[in-house]
């Protein structure tokens, strides 16, 4: 058995495609599937369901995929370990975040590329929770920036890093921008630019406007924070934002936040890696650096925002 036959059945695993599964691994097709099928031959069991073209792997290749994702990810922990003795940290780390952190991550990422020079770090920044989650489980990531909540509990190492809160963001000109602070209820009524209902973001909102006992009709949804931030500065819409964005994007000229109440949320938001021994060296020093930034004080650094 050798690794290479391992990494071409994740890749099939993962791409569900011969052809790509082979491009991913830098190899012709037919190379990677008779790779595979002298694997078969070896371990004595089938693990592609094989037609015209690919169907998925058997139960048993489904079972030792699993056992391969582990053994690849030893094997590189052992590399990483022994490049960590002869020279330092070095090599490639992948961080994935939830939308609403990606400019949180940034306060991890600088302290950590200044520690180690030598790694050069892959941020993911659109991603859900429950696939920060699975990709760590499945090794496909070293840590993820997401929401302390229940499912992040066994299996997982977590570091809190801080507190989401949330502002309603829109133009001066509205009489809610003179206010010290607005419902929930009141915002529900703006024309809103919010996340798409799939993001992890957008559901937070709603369970929170559910806890006041409203919901918003958004008048333009997007998936992307940049476009969201293009909108409201058109002054059309109003949005509502995490803190953390305005620390990245600051506050638009002409427009003002007032901090949201009734309910006043304020969820956290921490560093996760997964629990297992001796685990990635990339995210052991990753969480070094978290349990020594102060990340929530940053945060609090809003550039440009004169209602603050």
């Amino acid at each position: 058995m050798l690794f290479r036959q391992l990494e071409y059945l994740v890749a099939l695993s993962r791409e569900r495609h011969f052809a790509r599964a082979a491009q991913a691994c830098y190899v012709s097709q037919p190379a990677l599937s008779e790779a595979l099928r002298k694997l078969e031959e070896e371990l004595d069991v089938p693990l592609v369901r094989r037609g015209r073209k690919y169907e998925g792997l058997t139960p048993e290749g489904e079972r030792i995929v699993v056992w391969a994702q582990r053994i690849l990810a030893d094997r590189d922990a052992l590399k990483d370990e022994v490049d960590v003795l002869r020279s330092g940290l070095s090599g490639r780390m992948r961080i994935g975040t939830v939308p609403t952190a990606s400019g949180a991550v940034a306060q991890l990422t600088g302290p950590f590329c200044a520690a180690h020079p030598l790694v050069t770090v892959e941020v993911i920044a659109d991603m859900q929770s429950v696939d920060i989650l699975r990709q760590l489980q499945n090794f496909e990531l070293d840590a993820g920036v997401t929401y302390l909540r229940e499912d992040v509990s066994e299996g997982f190492h977590t570091v809190p890093l801080y507190r989401e809160r949330y502002v309603l963001l829109l133009t001066a000109a509205d009489g809610l921008a003179r206010r010290t602070s607005a419902t929930w209820a009141e915002a529900s009524r703006l024309p809103l630019c919010m996340l798409t209902p799939a993001m992890q973001g957008r559901r937070v909102l709603d369970e929170l406007f559910a806890r006041a006992g409203t919901q918003p009709s958004p008048r333009l949804e997007t998936d992307s924070v940049a476009a969201l931030f293009a909108h409201v500065r058109t002054g059309r819409w109003a949005a509502i934002v995490p803190h953390a964005w305005l620390h990245v994007f600051g506050v638009p000229h002409g427009m003002r936040t007032v901090p949201l109440v009734e309910p006043a949320a304020a969820v956290p938001v921490g560093l996760v890696i997964a629990a297992r021994e001796p685990g990635s060296v990339m995210a052991r020093a990753l969480t070094d650096i978290a349990r020594s930034t102060d990340v929530a004080s940053a945060l609090e650094r809003v550039p440009g925002d004169p209602g603050r």
